[in-house]
């Protein structure tokens, strides 16, 4: 699919605590845990579990949310389709960042190892 200007505006005004919720939903129905979450978020944009309760609190828009992450440098190894949308074509920087997230979500909830969702040794 192609991302539009609209959809990028969306994502960007979306807050990330509407989003949280879902997140914890999708891992836990797997058999993960919110500690494995965090783990993640921490990995992508150095948010300790404080700081992402924080943003949460403060109904932290997306753009707010990784305006104020430190991309992890590692985080354009992140490749594949996440919701009908391959990453390596997201040209917005923000909509390609938001689908980073939605992508390591996936990947926990698929029961990948952490090793492989934090991109270890690649």
């Amino acid at each position: 699919m192609k991302v539009t200007a609209k959809h990028n505006e969306r994502i960007a005004k979306m807050t990330f605590a509407s989003v949280f919720p879902h997140y914890v939903t999708k891992i836990e129905k797997k058999n993960r845990t919110k500690q494995e979450l965090y783990q993640v978020i921490k990995w992508l944009t150095g948010f300790d579990d404080i700081e992402v309760q924080k943003l949460i609190d403060e109904k932290a828009t997306f753009k707010t949310f990784f305006e104020k992450a430190e991309l992890n440098p590692n985080a354009h190894l992140i490749k594949g389709v996440i919701c009908g949308y391959r990453i390596e074509e997201i040209e917005n920087p923000l909509t390609k960042q938001v689908r980073y997230l939605d992508k390591l979500v996936d990947e926990l909830a698929k029961g990948r190892k952490m090793e492989k969702i934090l991109r270890v040794d690649q």
